[in-house]
């Protein structure tokens, strides 16, 4: 089999001059050395094209973090959650996947509807009156939703929950530093947000959470926010009390951000109903299977005021010269590629093939469905907590807090070691708290607790037999 090379060597070497670096070694040097082949792959010369997939198939078996090999109990922002075929049979047909550039409708409309339906539904889900067509991932749209807070409020200052996903929160401290944001970490306390009680300084509440641009952080404690963000359910999965942040928004005159689970929709009450201005998610539960961590989907709705700041594309609904129902890219002024510095946002794009699937599922679904999907979810996961609190050395991490898909425990060994030995048994068994936040914490999840921290998720694929047998394994791993 001939190798297959995407670039001349003559082209390295410019692209490596271009970067700065020497070699490709350097290129790659952020990968771990652990992580690393360190020579080729074992192949013989001139092997045919069959034996060699055959090869990369047996290699990716010894891969066992796969859900179709592994029972998943998995979560921390992306979920095992059933995908019908139904989905795939439309979503996958060649007119979305190969779709035109929605810049010319005419030869767009299939997909521009489509994609309409996908911010009706979505708009929907938050509570709010309008949803774009979709951003990359939850952590693109949580940037974008503190950029747009930022302008909007004219403050600087951005309170975070420690209760968002800390990827999130990583990526939004790294766009920080060269916005000159300033990110001041709230910590919880019993699973949820513990916010200044008047809303006034938050440097003693916020510990040593603060980063931004250069010489922003300094004393950003004293300084009313631009900016809340919450999340509804956060990473523990706990429920968050919106009234309270919103009740400080009122005070201060802050931007209200709400990091929402688009499947909770099902059960609570809408972020936008609860006083949000901004909501924004992770659309992967909605029809996107794990893949290994992508392509995912960013869902982002706001207020009808803060519509002209809305990031990224927005299909809306026209008719064309003859009065027929029509399809387009619309406020297409505030973009990007059009304003160029003087853009509120540098997305200019979205997710469209994720959004397609997102609404084929919603609109398989229905209201009823979701309900009965997020019903699901909180009934199998008060079974697992219960029946996991009831072993010996097993304890919650968040006390009594109501949660509804994902919980936290505290066990008698690293998170880390029990998440090796149920692999082995067959379980995908959470997430190690200490994977998420670091051995030393972030404000939100500390020392001990990290280190022997599980976060478990159930979704209404698992059933009563599964999580009995999770249950006994994880009672014999951790012994």
């Amino acid at each position: 089999m001939p190798d297959y090379l995407p670039h001349t060597e003559d082209e390295l070497v410019q692209m490596l001059a271009f970067l700065g670096l020497s070699s490709l070694d350097e290129l790659f040097a952020a990968v771990p050395e652990a992580l690393r082949l360190g020579r080729g792959l074992a192949l013989a010369d001139g092997s045919p094209e069959p034996d060699v997939l055959a090869r990369m198939e047996s290699l990716g078996e010894a891969n066992r973090a796969r859900s179709d090999r592994l029972v998943c109990f998995a979560g921390g922002g992306a979920y095992d959650h059933e995908v019908p075929p139904v989905v795939r049979a439309l979503a996958g047909r060649s007119e979305f996947v190969t779709s035109y550039t929605p810049y010319q409708p005419e030869v767009a409309q299939g997909c521009l509807q489509a994609v309409f339906e996908f911010q009706t539904m979505v708009a929907r889900l938050a509570g709010l009156p309008v949803a774009n067509a979709s951003l990359y991932d939850g952590a693109n749209a949580l940037v974008e939703a503190v950029n747009l807070g930022v302008a909007a409020s004219g403050r600087q200052t951005v309170w975070v929950s420690a209760g968002i996903q800390p990827h999130w929160r990583a990526v939004l401290r790294t766009f920080a530093a060269g916005t000159g944001h300033v990110v001041i970490d709230i910590p919880l306390e019993n699973g949820v947000t513990r916010w200044p009680a008047d809303g006034a300084a938050a440097g003693d509440a916020a510990g040593a959470g603060e980063s931004g641009g250069a010489g922003q952080s300094g004393g950003a404690g004293d300084v009313a926010p631009g900016v809340l963000v919450i999340g509804y359910p956060n990473y523990l999965g706990c429920l968050e009390d919106i009234g309270e942040a919103r009740r400080i928004c009122d005070a201060t005159g802050a931007l209200l951000v709400v990091a929402a689970d688009p499947v909770a929709a099902g059960l609570l009450r809408s972020p936008g109903e609860c006083g949000a201005d901004v909501v924004v998610g992770e659309g992967q539960p909605l029809g996107t299977a794990l893949s290994f961590g992508g392509p995912y989907l960013g869902l982002f709705a706001v207020a009808q005021k803060h519509v002209r700041r809305l990031p990224g594309r927005l299909v809306g609904e026209t008719v064309d010269i003859e009065g027929t129902r029509a399809y387009v890219t619309t406020l297409r002024a505030r973009e990007q590629d059009i304003r160029r510095e003087k853009a509120t946002s540098n997305v200019c794009t979205n997710q469209t093939l994720m959004a397609v699937y997102a609404a084929v599922q919603l609109g398989w679904l229905g209201t009823s469905g979701l309900r009965e999907v997020a019903l699901r979810c909180a009934r199998g996961t008060r079974f697992c907590r219960e029946s996991l609190l009831a072993l010996a050395g097993v304890e919650p991490l968040t006390g009594t807090t109501p949660t509804l898909r994902e919980f936290a425990v505290r066990i008698p060994i690293p998170g880390r070691l029990a998440i090796e030995r149920l692999a082995d048994e067959g379980y995908l068994g959470g997430l190690a708290l200490a994977d998420l936040v670091g051995d030393d914490g972030d404000g939100s999840v500390a020392g001990d607790d990290a280190v022997h921290g599980l976060l478990i998720a159930v979704t209404e694929r698992r059933t009563r037999a599964e999580v009995e047998g999770f249950v006994r394994t994880l009672d014999k791993v951790v012994r």
